[in-house]
């Protein structure tokens, strides 16, 4: 009989591939698909058409709809310049915690999910369980939503969707929605002492940059709606991280690029932040190109991250409530993608093992006790799903 892997050696044997974002996650998922196969799981693939990665999907117990999904993504933060004690892509267990890339973040919940779908196939499940490994999700969760549309049709049609980012398994109902745009100025170079007659490219990103000061300012004065006072902060944020361009000091910039992002509390249109966003990088270029026609503001989209709202009486919710005993409130400002399960028809929960504390951190670790109760809870979900 083929080896049935404990969870610890699922998450070891993940973490040893080092799936950056900006790298291929394709052996991870050849693994996976070659484990669940040596147990006569069949997985199903997305192949990005532009890019070297892939998801992975597969279903465990009777042919029917109304699975459990259980939801994780295969890619990691990059370790560049961290000072890391150990190996980050070596899982080492010391003071009762795990170390390593993914170990929190979230290669652990993966790794805990391929472990109850093996044990959900073996066991005489009423209720099938379905796992979704994902890619890019660290730069926008760029690869749930062709994952979520490639499973309609290959796999029975689950109903709720656990997603196990870290929340110290907690039940978290809601996030707030997220986009992104990259900004690129192109302005026009002249000597800085006739600064008048050129545009400097990094002095106009400024106002835009201003504009999203501005808005952060009215947007903290504002009495935030029942719905927003979930969140910390309990407002809209808009913000710049990142800012490159010009060659010299006595030069006006031709070029600044930066990326503006937004986190959009839930019961707010994402959609009317980004019109706000473009119609003052008109007002802006407006303004350049009376000085000079040919200077211009390229926008690109970058990411966008629907909210997760909360449900009534959601079914993602109450079977994470019902097995964790949690039940209390729980929201996070950070996004998911459980925003894009919830937004193509799902019900869905955030739950996971691990402190989001952790999550990107050089020394990056999960606790042994939070990993053992993740486990508990996978055990408690197969059960469940056989009565």
């Amino acid at each position: 009989m083929v080896d049935r892997l404990s969870p610890f050696e699922i998450m070891e044997k993940l973490i040893s591939f080092p799936t950056v974002s900006r790298d291929t996650n394709i052996p991870l998922i050849d693994w996976v698909e070659e484990y669940l196969a040596s147990h006569d799981i069949k997985s199903h693939r997305y192949i990005d058409p532009e890019q070297p990665k892939h998801g992975l999907f597969a279903h465990a117990g009777p042919d029917v709809e109304g699975a459990i999904v259980l939801s994780g993504h295969t890619d990691v933060v990059p370790i560049d310049g961290q000072p890391w004690e150990s190996d980050p892509f070596s899982v080492v267990e010391r003071d009762g915690k795990y170390y390593g890339r993914g170990t929190c973040d979230m290669k652990g919940f993966d790794a805990l999910a391929i472990w109850a779908l093996v044990e959900a196939h073996y066991g005489d499940v009423k209720r099938p369980l379905q796992i979704a490994l994902s890619f890019d999700e660290e730069i926008g969760c760029a690869g749930a939503p062709p994952l979520i549309a490639a499973m309609q049709g290959v796999v029975p049609k689950g109903t709720a969707v656990i997603v196990g980012e870290p929340s110290s398994m907690q039940a978290v109902t809601g996030h707030k929605g997220g986009s992104g745009f990259n900004t690129h100025v192109v302005g026009f170079e002249v000597h800085s002492s006739l600064l008048h007659t050129g545009v400097n490219a990094i002095m106009a990103a400024a106002k835009l940059i201003e504009w999203a000061n501005e808005q952060n300012t009215a947007n903290m004065a504002a009495k935030p709606t029942d719905l927003a006072a979930m969140f910390e902060p309990p407002f809209t944020t808009a913000h710049v991280g990142m800012i490159s361009g010009g060659t010299a000091h006595n030069i006006t910039a031709k070029d600044c690029h930066f990326a503006m992002d937004f986190r959009v509390v839930p019961g707010e249109d994402k959609e009317q932040w980004e019109i706000a966003y473009l119609q003052k990088v008109r007002e802006v270029e407006e303004q350049m190109q009376a000085v000079v026609p040919d200077t211009r503001i390229d926008i690109t989209p970058r990411f966008d991250v629907p909210a997760l709202e909360p449900e009534k009486d959601g079914e993602a919710e109450t079977l994470v409530r019902q097995i964790t005993g949690d039940n209390s409130s729980h929201k996070v400002s950070y996004g998911t993608e459980a925003g894009h399960f919830q937004t193509a028809g799902y019900s869905a929960v955030v739950c996971g093992p691990g402190d989001i504390a952790q999550a990107h951190q050089p020394n990056e670790y999960i606790e042994v006790s939070q990993f053992n109760a993740g486990h508990d809870f996978m055990r408690k979900l197969i059960e469940r799903l056989s009565v």
